[in-house]
């Protein structure tokens, strides 16, 4: 056991440590959340709600129709959805079947689904039909047998019927498709409450999720969470946002039910642990937001609700700060926002803060750590520039480039090692290897630093320094220092090669004020970077290439033509 010195700077109340052995597997925690809370709503998505019972109703008739045809403990099976109702239905299914949750980005190409499926031997899947062709492209390489296919208005009543029908025809938002013995979402569900469901014996080390990591360092790896992985992952989370939740001077939450903005997908490891499982835990409404981009549709779906939690990236908290819509929207009673994903930028916090009185609570992981490693104490009251403390059981250890810990206040590789660190990844034992100390520390391949008080720092991917001279450049600085002009939305610096200096500074901006010019925003760069971190090249854009979750990336733009 390492010294683990932040533990002082825990806010009160909050455990050094959480205890996964309350639950036998996650579906215990789904099970007895379905028992509890049965007359509660659960979940809404198009003005329409689910209620917990409903929800246990559905999933059990899901996995009775998926078990009758074969699907057992320890088989993959793949989610393609966006947030609609019947992600949560697809998701409690599979695991209450023992059968391993592969989740599927819905904007993937043929070529990346065909490489998931693949990879994870998945044997069904359960689809939106508005990517049913990329399907129908990647199917016939690999080992799905079973494909159940939704509609957008399947869960939504007679509603459902204009919804499909708008999405169809009047948006044209599913290409045609054939998938032949392919079988209809709710056709499924009706199949399946005819059926008895046995339920599998489930264990701590039984896996629950394989969710492959983005692939932006080369080809994309499943983590294999377990049961253990996740459910301590959702303990630890909720610990860490007690503080906020019984903040005094915000309304109470002994009248009024836990409500969670679900706008970040949920087929991502941030939202499945952060909103779904931990939201379902605690007796939480997700209201479901399908396209966080569309910001008129996400501002029409939650302005009916008083809203305590909302999760997100900077790039969204920058969006909605500055939509009209928004802005007008009550925050009275949000005590929760959580930062993760990609790096806070201390302008867009500001902005939030002065928006809505609640600060952005910064937090650190990764899909290998389901995903939570760090956050910012939940009853903060402003930015702090860190990613905050190792949660409850976790240690976190600075290691130099031989695997060596590093004193407290020197930089290098962020390793982490707790309950919520995966098992390794699927069917990678090299790749696990290199990734996992013999002390059983993860190596995340972030560079960071912890001060004395315990709080970490991260300064960017190793593959993202810039070496100028020999100088090392963190395009994390660079970015949050240009942020600050007022005349800029949104920016990323990279790495170019340079004839004198070997590599230099490129950024790319998306302006806020039109009239922002190359010459104002150099001298503001003189003003606040050392003369080797100034970009070199500066180049405006409309906007910038991201991730579905909203993460800016970085090497779509270094690996653009110059």
């Amino acid at each position: 056991m390492i010294n683990r010195f932040w533990l002082k700077s825990y806010p009160a109340g909050v455990p050094a440590e959480v205890d996964p052995g309350q639950y036998d597997s996650l579906v215990h925690l789904l099970e007895e959340a379905f028992s509890r809370y049965r007359d509660r709503k659960a979940y809404v998505g198009f003005g329409k709600s689910m209620t917990y019972g409903e929800l246990d109703d559905h999933s059990r008739a899901l996995a009775a129709y998926l078990q009758s045809d074969g699907i057992a403990r320890g088989d993959r099976v793949a989610i393609m959805m966006p947030n609609v109702l019947q992600y949560p239905v697809a998701l409690a299914a599979v695991l209450r079947l023992g059968a391993i949750v592969v989740n599927v980005n819905p904007l993937y190409t043929p070529r990346e689904l065909e490489f998931q499926l693949q990879d994870s031997g998945a044997k069904a899947i359960v689809i939106l039909e508005n990517f049913a062709t990329t399907l129908e492209h990647a199917i016939g390489h690999t080992g799905v047998k079973k494909v159940i296919v939704a509609a957008m208005g399947d869960m939504l009543g007679f509603k459902g019927t204009i919804v499909n029908f708008v999405v169809r025809k009047v948006k044209k938002l599913v290409p045609a498709f054939d998938l032949p013995g392919a079988v209809a979402f709710n056709d499924a569900l009706a199949a399946g409450a005819g059926l008895s469901f046995r339920a599998p014996e489930l264990q701590h080390a039984d896996v629950a999720f394989l969710q492959y990591t983005g692939g932006t360092t080369g080809v994309s790896k499943g983590a294999t969470l377990s049961h253990r992985n996740v459910i301590a992952n959702v303990l630890q989370s909720e610990a860490w946002m007690q503080p906020a939740l019984n903040k005094a001077g915000k309304s109470s939450l002994e009248t009024e039910q836990l409500v969670s903005v679900c706008a970040l997908p949920l087929y991502h490891i941030f939202a499945l642990t952060v909103c779904a499982l931990l939201g379902m835990r605690v007796g939480a409404l997700n209201i479901l937001i399908p396209n966080p981009r569309d910001l008129d549709a996400l501002v029409k779906e939650v302005r009916p609700y008083r809203f305590h939690v909302f999760p997100a990236v900077n790039t969204l908290y920058n969006a909605l700060a500055e939509h009209p819509g928004f802005r007008k929207l009550d925050f009275s009673a949000l005590r929760v926002s959580n930062g993760g994903g990609m790096a806070v930028q201390r302008a867009t916090a500001e902005r939030w803060l002065e928006l809505t009185a609640c600060p952005i609570c910064e937090g650190y992981g990764l899909s290998e750590t389901s995903p939570s490693a760090t956050c910012n104490p939940t009853d903060t009251e402003e930015y702090s520039g860190t990613i905050g403390l190792p949660l409850p059981s976790t240690e976190i250890v600075i290691l130099d480039e031989d695997g060596r810990k590093l004193p407290v206040g020197e930089r290098g590789e962020i390793a982490i090692r707790g309950p919520q660190v995966m098992v390794g990844y699927w069917n990678r034992p090299d790749e696990t290897a290199r990734v996992m100390t013999a002390e059983g520390f993860f190596k995340s391949g972030d560079i960071g630093v912890l001060d004395s008080r315990g709080y970490l720092t991260i300064v960017d991917r190793k593959k993202d320094v810039i070496n100028v001279s020999g100088f090392n450049v963190f395009p994390n600085e660079v970015e949050s220092v240009v942020s600050m002009h007022p005349g800029v939305l949104e920016c990323a610096a990279v790495s170019v090669p340079d004839a004198h200096s070997g590599e230099a500074v490129k950024l790319f901006v998306v302006r806020r004020d039109p009239s922002l010019g190359e010459l104002a925003l150099r001298e503001f760069c003189a003003e606040q970077l050392t003369g080797y971190k100034r970009p070199k090249i500066i180049e405006f854009r409309q906007d910038l290439p991201k991730t579905n979750v909203g993460k800016i990336l970085r090497r779509a733009l270094r690996d653009a033509p110059h």
